[in-house]
Parts: structure tokens; sequence; C-alpha cells
């Protein structure tokens, strides 16, 4: 059946997903795959269909906020898919954090609404064990610079406590801050959904948001690589970890 708002049905389906936020970033993944199709845009949910190693993947963007990944997860699962990995951006909150550097989700605040609706705050978001730890032995492999750790998924670009919650969590050793982290994980835990999300940093920690973003978008310097880079490290982990699902 044809669901509501990635208007995809289980006749283009996948075992694994990319979900970006942006559209735009569809384009980039589909150049990281053979045999890709256009399949639909409605809303923010434009999608793709392509192949990695002989494994199907989707490719679709799910806008910004928790509440359009959660719409995303539900649908994809309807047709099928089991395994979803968010590739975004963030805003780092430590130093040692460069632009372009790979930041691999082990755990985040939920700082969010979504997933507060769905259980209560206390549920950790957590990604999929197996699927986090082949990200990391991509990365490593490839010598992409990357950090592990636990990431702030908050719900609002602007709001007036953003400096001081910022300057709290960098406190605490939280590694960046995005929007949608933390509902992947709490819905995909829910749903018995493999997850993982990777985070290009294209803030330095203390510098301004707004300027960084809009060179993000350009598509400039090191912050492009990471993009790139994010992409092929999710696309073998997942290739790794649905090798590992067909021997069970």
């Amino acid at each position: 059946m044809k669901q509501p708002h990635i208007q995809l049905d289980e006749s283009n389906t996948a075992p694994c997903a990319l979900m970006p936020g942006d559209p735009k970033r569809v384009d980039v993944i589909a150049k990281c795959l053979d045999d890709v199709k256009e399949l639909t845009f409605n809303r923010e949910y434009r999608s793709i269909i392509g192949s990695y190693k002989g494994m199907k993947v989707i490719g679709i963007s799910t806008g910004m906020g928790g509440s359009s990944v959660a719409i995303a997860i539900e649908e994809l699962k309807n047709i099928g898919v089991h395994t979803m990995m968010r590739i975004g951006s963030a805003g780092a909150l430590q130093e040692d954090i460069d632009l372009g550097d790979l930041i691999l989700c082990e755990g985040a605040v939920r700082d969010e609404g979504t997933s507060k609706t769905y259980i209560d705050p206390i549920y950790p978001a957590v990604p999929d064990y197996h699927l986090i730890g082949y990200c990391a032995d991509v990365a490593k492999e490839n010598n992409y610079p990357f950090h592990v750790g636990i990431v702030l998924s908050h719900e609002s670009f602007y709001y007036d406590e953003d400096e001081a919650d910022s300057l709290k969590w960098s406190k605490k050793g939280v590694l960046a801050s995005d929007f949608e982290t933390a509902a992947l994980y709490t819905v995909g835990r829910l749903r018995k959904i493999h997850t993982a999300s990777i985070l290009n940093n294209v803030v330095l920690w203390g510098k301004d948001t707004s300027d960084s973003i809009g060179s993000y978008q350009g598509g400039e310097d090191k912050t492009a690589v990471g993009e790139k880079r994010e992409i092929l490290t999710a696309l073998e982990a997942m290739y790794r970890l649905e090798s590992e699902l067909s021997k069970t």
C-alpha cells in the first residue's frame, strides 16, 4: 500500500535506507550508488533507489526535525525497510572537532518533543550496537577523522536559551547538536529497526551557526568532503550489517 507521506509502497523497497535532511543531499547519495532510479518527491520526502555492492538502498530526505523523521521511519517500516541511517549535519560542542569531521552517535540527549510523544523521557536513545560499530570500523579503515560519543538533539534552531544550553551540554562532554538523532534512535528501537546516525560537523564550537551552515549548503571546503565521507561510511556499514544478518 502506498504510504501517505513518503508516497512509496512495497514495489519500490529495499532492506536499507539512508536518511539525510536536505532533499539536495539525495543527489550526493545518488553518485555513490549504481542503477539509480528517482522515485518520488512529496513535501520534504524526496526518494531514490539504487544499489551498493548489489544491495538495494533507498535514499530519502526527511526535512528538519524529529517529527518528520518519525513519519519516515514508520512509513519505511511499513514497506519493509529494516535498517535506517541518518546522514546529517551537526554543530560541534567541543573544541577538538574540526569542520568535516564525522561524529558517530552512540547515544542522544532527548531534548526534543517527538520522542517524548512515544515514550517517557527516561527511555534511552541509542543506536544498533553492531551498525554503529561497523561505522567506526569503516571510518578507521579509511582514515576519516571521526569522534564517537553522545549528541544533543534539541527542538529549535532559534530560541533564547540556545547559547546557554549549548554551553551546559558542552561541559557535560556532549560532542555536538542536531535535531533528529534522538527521534531516530527512540522510534527505531521501539519499532525494532536497526538504526545509526552519522553527523558531518559544519559548525566549529563557538562560531556563528548561520554563517557556517550557509557555507555548507554551498558545498564548500571540508564540509563537502565530510558529507561524501559520511555517505560512504554509512553505505559500507549497512552492507556489512546486511551481510551479517543474511548469515543468521
